[in-house]
């Protein structure tokens, strides 16, 4: 199947001009079961001849592994790629408990560094503060990441999960390219104080989990469907009674998606990105797959516009879905608004 060229959308005022979709490659080593590696890396490929430009990764997924995994594609097309990575969510391998959010200026320089080796890079082009920690100032970590630009290390940063007030104040400090959080037709939080204030400081919004984990594909009904180590069988909207009432909410999903003949995941990423016009900033969702088949049907959605009535439809989606994104929400932009 040929596909449309992806449009393209610049990332803040003076960032990377990049395909208006990207690709979450999370999943490719960890969280969501067993991945064929094989089928992973021609998705990778398959992405960027489809002008999916921007990749999306971390230092925290696969302890580190999906950097390793993604690093040879990344340097084959190093013209030609977008690579996001984080830092700040602290995991050790030899202690599956430890879960601990790092913002210091030491953690940032090393982790940094850590990153580049992994990838085999000698700049990152997008780094993120993957989670924020409160009770170390931005003048100090915002601070420490400007420094990882002047010293050509990094050549734009990002934010995840933080409010409206806190990405002012890191913008302040120093030019923020993205910002990066959970928005989807079930999660629309960031609509709060985070998409205003980055459609006013010209910021563009990454949103990941744009399907829900899934869960707006129509793909699983419950987590107790999905393998044992899954890490949606912890997360309060996809078990027991939550499951059930929010497999509901997807009707007028299915409803849209069978009268134009396409995917409820098509409409469910429809639906993000004509969060441009509505709110009027940039909108680069990045859906995660390791599937071609997938990532196909993901990038059609780009340019499936949904009128007034289809998106009237979809409005109230979110105001009815039970449970938390995460079991403990204190880490989110919402647990600090």
């Amino acid at each position: 199947m040929t596909l449309p060229a992806l449009p393209t959308a610049r990332l803040g005022t003076d960032g990377p001009l990049v395909g208006v979709q990207g690709l979450g490659c999370m999943g490719m080593s960890e969280f969501y079961g067993p991945t064929d590696t094989a089928e992973a890396l021609a998705t990778l490929d398959a992405a960027l001849e489809t002008g999916v430009t921007l990749f999306d990764t971390a230092d925290a997924y696969g302890f580190g592994r999906n950097e390793e995994l993604i690093g040879p594609f990344v340097r084959a097309n190093r013209e030609r790629v977008v690579l996001a990575t984080k830092f700040a969510i602290e995991r050790k391998e030899d202690d599956p408990n430890l879960r601990g959010i790092r913002n210091d200026p030491a953690y940032i320089r090393a982790a940094v560094d850590a990153s580049l080796r992994r990838l085999g890079v000698d700049v990152i082009d997008l780094y993120y503060m993957h989670r924020r920690d409160p009770a170390v100032p931005l003048a100090e970590s915002v601070g420490a990441m400007a420094e990882l630009v002047q010293a050509g290390k990094v050549r734009h940063l990002g934010l995840s999960e933080v409010t409206g007030a806190e990405l002012r104040e890191a913008h302040a400090i120093h030019p923020i390219a993205a910002v990066q959080s959970e928005w989807s037709v079930f999660a629309r939080d960031v609509e709060r104080s985070a998409v205003p204030a980055a459609a006013g400081l010209g910021v563009a919004f990454v949103p990941y989990s744009p399907l829900g984990r899934g869960f707006l594909t129509g793909a699983f009904q419950a987590a107790e469907q999905l393998a044992t180590d899954d890490v949606r069988r912890t997360q309060p909207r996809f078990t027991g009674a939550n499951a059930e009432a929010n497999g509901g909410l997807l009707e007028p999903i299915r409803q849209i998606a069978t009268a134009r003949g396409v995917t409820l995941a098509q409409v469910a990423l429809a639906w993000v990105h004509q969060r441009a016009q509505v709110h009027g900033l940039t909108v680069v969702p990045i859906p995660g797959t390791r599937k071609r088949s997938r990532l196909a049907e993901n990038t059609a959605a780009a340019t499936l516009e949904l009128t007034a009535e289809e998106l009237a439809l979809l409005e109230p989606v979110a105001g009815q879905v039970a449970g938390d994104r995460y079991p403990n929400m204190a880490f989110t932009q919402v647990g600090r608004e």
